[in-house]
């Protein structure tokens, strides 16, 4: 089967899936229901396998409606955007399999919702990372949001899921009112969409406040989808409210294709003449990722509620995977690239087994449950993996990731490895910690401090009402084999130089324009190193060390800063504040967050 056939398909088959199962939920039994759901997720999986073996490192192209790309819309997936969307097939087949006897679902005619939605869900996100068309990527990045908010508040029952919902919903349609206009705005200026023939459209304009505005605006929906500070309120209060599966997916893709989509549209549309100046680019998205970086391992590490820690720790990493984006350089991208599909399973992993916790004790708080799982040893075990990985340990494709990031960032500021070591060392140090109390019950119960509202995680629902029955096998094979193939992405050397080959072509603007508009088979440019070396085993080794002995030092005894007077725990309190669950707080960070990257590319012009 030729690409030309494979990119519709990889669309379309979610789609179709989704509509069988809202028809076929209304006389199929939960079982049928789950097993078409299942042959749905894996036929996309093989869909863009073949996609994936087939595209040979170069951008395969397909042109919709028998018109030609200069005239009608294209589907165009190099190795990245194949990869995210294999990767997103993969987790969707994933938590289709771990949600066959995960919660409670309606009989009759809504058994087929919640599988119905995660395909609708899937088809967004996949469409989204193969469009070659900026409009398209705006229904597609809608019709993904759209899902994600059903799927938020699927117990509808519950106010906090509602609550929930509706946060994320209203910011993340601000944020899309703004990509819009932005969108708008640079079809006034260019008359084009596609966005192959708006970077060649873009280059015979100057460089002006209306370019400005319209990348600022059109990034806006990225960068709150990818929970970049300021832009991240909604998604630890979405992620403590979700269902499980949702949370899987929303962490482990959908975040990562925000950011996916600030590269995509500054290289093929703003990085040429006209466009926004690689340096205004750099420092402005450098600094935003530093930030996000930095406060989102400080508030990972202030948190007990499980789920709100893990959507905190994917606050940090996409902070990380900012600043190499910012490089601007293949090396940047291949480390992006790596980093992302190994976080995506190992976050996944964690949420599931959170969600097993959920399911035994109806509670993911980390104090609660102190050393009640003893008796999940195997859960206990794989959660220290995940911790692991998550910290950069060698051979995991996270601590692959970080040494390549870390590698391309010290090129440009020799300073810029320490983040990397920082911040992933905290975020594994704050899973850790709790699988080490709650798994092995390590040092004392910690106390509550009296007078300091925290969210605890405390008084969850189960999400299927019988939790006394057996555990299912799939809760546990599901994480320990996402937990294996998120090291595989890292021992394998072909997967990471297959995402070099990727780098090699998502950095060439010229070649993916004529891969799309004339010549299909354009070589790409000098292909990046992806190996590991002695310097990224030993930072590595070092991130993971140093989350060992943060883990070790937290389980035995309180640290002071959050119980005192000192300046830091009172900074750290009202960073805490910041978070309140309030829409109209958001959506002003949101404002001001849209103001402050506008200006600070502006006056770098």
């Amino acid at each position: 089967m030729t690409e030309a056939a494979l990119l519709p398909l990889a669309v379309a088959v979610p789609l179709l899936g989704a509509a069988l199962l809202a028809l076929a939920g209304r006389i199929l039994p939960r079982t049928g229901c789950d097993i078409l759901a299942t042959g749905c997720a894996g036929a996309e999986v093989v869909c863009l396998v073949l996609l994936w073996t087939h595209s040979g490192g170069r951008l395969a192209t397909a042109d919709l409606g028998g018109w030609p790309a200069r005239l009608g819309i294209v589907l165009a997936a190099d190795p990245i955007g194949a990869g995210l969307a294999l990767l997103v097939a993969v987790l969707v087949l994933a938590v289709v399999v771990y949600a066959w006897r995960y919660f409670d679902e309606p009989t009759g005619e809504h058994a087929g919702a919640f599988p119905a939605l995660i395909l609708l869900f899937e088809a967004g996100m996949a469409g989204f990372a193969l469009t070659g068309d900026l409009f398209n990527a705006f229904v597609f990045f809608e019709l993904m949001g759209a899902a994600a908010y059903a799927l938020t508040g699927y117990h509808i029952e519950d106010p906090r899921p509602l609550h929930g919902a509706l946060t994320f919903g209203i910011v993340t349609s601000f944020a899309a009112y703004c990509s819009l206009l932005g969108i708008g705005l640079l079809y006034a200026r260019t008359g084009e969409l596609n966005l192959a023939r708006l970077g060649g459209q873009l280059a015979a304009h100057h460089t002006d406040v209306l370019t400005v505005a319209a990348f600022v605006l059109i990034a806006t929906a990225l960068l709150v989808k990818a929970a970049a500070v300021p832009f991240h309120f909604w998604l630890p209060d979405a992620h403590a409210v979700a269902p499980t599966p949702v949370c899987m997916l929303m962490s482990g893709a959908m975040v990562e294709l925000g950011v996916y989509g600030i590269a995509r549209v500054y290289w093929t549309v703003f990085s040429g003449p006209g466009g926004i100046p690689h340096q205004a680019f750099r420092t402005t998205f450098t600094a935003l990722g530093l930030l996000t970086a930095l406060l989102g391992a400080l508030m990972c590490w202030q948190q007990r509620h499980l789920k709100r820690l893990l959507a905190f720790s994917t606050v940090s990493h996409v902070g990380l995977f900012l600043v190499s984006v910012a490089l601007l350089t293949s090396d940047g991208v291949v480390g992006t690239a790596v980093y992302v599909a190994a976080h995506g399973l190992v976050k996944a992993a964690l949420f599931a087994l959170s969600g097993v916790l959920l399911d035994r004790f109806g509670s993911v708080d980390e104090h609660g449950l102190h050393g009640r799982g003893r008796e999940l040893r195997t859960v206990g075990v794989l959660f220290l993996a995940g911790a692991l990985a998550l910290a950069g340990l060698p051979p995991f494709g996270t601590g692959l990731g970080k040494a390549l990031g870390e590698d391309a960032a010290g090129h440009w500021q020799p300073w810029l490895p320490a983040v990397f070591v920082a911040a992933s060392a905290v975020t594994g140090a704050a899973v850790l910690r709790a699988a080490l109390r709650i798994f092995w019950g390590a040092g004392p119960v910690p106390r509550n401090r009296p007078g300091e509202e925290e969210t605890t995680g405390e008084g969850e629902e189960p999400e299927i009402r019988s939790p006394r029955r057996t555990l299912p096998p799939t809760m546990t094979v599901v994480p320990a084999a996402l937990l294996a193939l998120a090291a595989l992405v890292g021992a394998l050397p072909d997967v990471a130089a297959a995402l070099a080959r990727g780098a090699a072509v998502f950095t060439d603007p010229a070649g993916y324009t004529a891969a799309v508009l004339t010549q299909p088979d354009a070589p790409p440019g000098p292909v990046p190193a992806a190996d590991w070396t002695a310097t990224g085993v030993l930072l590595g080794l070092l991130s993971a060390g140093i989350a060992v002995a943060l883990a070790g030092t937290a389980v035995h005894r309180e640290i002071p800063a959050r119980r005192s007077r000192h300046p830091a725990a009172r900074a750290v309190r009202a960073l805490r504040r910041q978070h309140s669950g309030h829409l109209g707080d958001y959506l002003a960070w949101l404002a001001l967050g849209v103001a402050v990257v506008c200006v600070a590319i502006a006056v770098q012009i």
